[in-house]
């Protein structure tokens, strides 16, 4: 019973916190002048991102028949950037998402997802946003560290800032350049260095078991840290990068080995982005047996014209676990059902 009056005195503190980090984040972006928005929970295609699933529900018409098919949200995403598109310039917007299959220490099926846009901004200026809200969270809430377990992570300190590529080499001595298009290679040198990996592994398995036994347990230690520059097939809605087309401008923020947030130089190719759609989904039937349909009016909205702009979506629930200390996020929610 998650409403029992001594499990909810227990949870107070982290809830303060909680209460504490939301008043940091709006009078930040009331500093910056963005807009808090709202937008519908409902959607025609949840996401982008074949691993996630969302939550299914039928719309029904006056005669109580089913008229559509829809999706609670996994992120406010193509709804914002549609604002963006109708001429809002810097917005944000904190709310519950929905992620079906997602239950851990660090995930809730239901969660609080921080996110925001800057119309004619890039990747680079969300880097300095989580920067300044993470201080800011902080400062209000008169820490000095960011905490998870044993680690603690000074966000007043430089933050480490490295391209995915330089992880690879520096943590996992592999050249990740070399292997992009190579997925037998890629997979043998992953065993050579005493990782485990499956026959029917694809390309992207290959690097998350990469990732999650060499790279992220290290990120966020001390200082919090940005890894930058993802492969451009594991960032769909994310423009490649001008220099190097294999990367995309894509980073994600680590605090004490916790992924706490996703960030993007927004693609606004109509074209291209209804390419990854396709592609992804197609993936994700082959994978999963069941796709989305593409959102065509998202897709509209791009091909009318959407401006340059960055966005980032923040992980609010374990932005406060690390900061009240919390080590499961049961305990930074106020009610939680499954």
């Amino acid at each position: 019973m998650w409403f029992h009056p001594d499990k909810f005195e227990k949870k107070i503190p982290a809830l303060q916190s909680r209460m504490a980090l939301v008043k940091a984040v709006r009078s930040y972006y009331e500093s910056q002048e963005f807009w808090e928005v709202e937008t519908p929970a409902l959607q025609v295609m949840p996401c982008a991102d074949k691993h996630i699933h969302g939550f299914q529900t039928d719309l029904w018409g006056p005669d109580l028949k089913r008229k559509e098919t829809l999706y609670l949200h996994t992120s406010p995403e193509f709804d914002m950037k549609k604002l963006l598109v109708a001429g809002a310039k810097n917005i944000y917007q904190l709310c519950h998402v929905y992620r079906n299959g997602e239950s851990t220490k660090r995930h809730s099926p239901e969660f609080s997802l921080l996110e925001w846009y800057r119309a004619g901004g890039d990747y680079r200026d969300m880097m300095d946003d989580c920067q300044n809200l993470l201080r800011a969270g902080a400062e209000n809430l008169g820490i000095t560290h960011y905490t998870y377990g044993d680690f603690k992570a000074d966000p007043f300190k430089d933050w480490l800032k490295i391209s995915v590529a330089e992880a690879f080499e520096r943590f996992a001595g592999l050249d990740l350049g070399k292997y992009l298009t190579d997925t037998p290679g890629f997979n043998a040198a992953i065993q050579a260095k005493g990782i485990r990996t499956a026959d029917d592994d694809a390309w992207d398995d290959l690097f998350f078991r990469v990732m999650a036994e060499k790279i992220e347990p290290y990120l966020g230690m001390d200082v919090p840290a940005i890894l930058y520059d993802y492969p451009a097939d594991m960032a769909c809605l994310s423009r490649k990068n001008p220099k190097d087309s294999r990367y995309a401008e894509r980073f994600e923020l680590y605090v004490c080995g916790v992924e706490l947030a996703n960030a993007f130089s927004e693609l606004t190719d109509a074209a291209e982005q209804r390419r990854r759609f396709e592609a992804e989904m197609k993936d994700k039937q082959a994978l999963y047996g069941f796709s989305y349909p593409v959102d065509e009016e998202f897709l509209q909205a791009l091909d009318y014209g959407m401006p340059e702009a960055g966005g980032c979506a923040l992980g609010f629930d374990r932005l406060v676990m690390l900061a009240s200390g919390s080590d499961t996020i049961d305990n930074v929610l106020w009610a939680k059902k499954r």
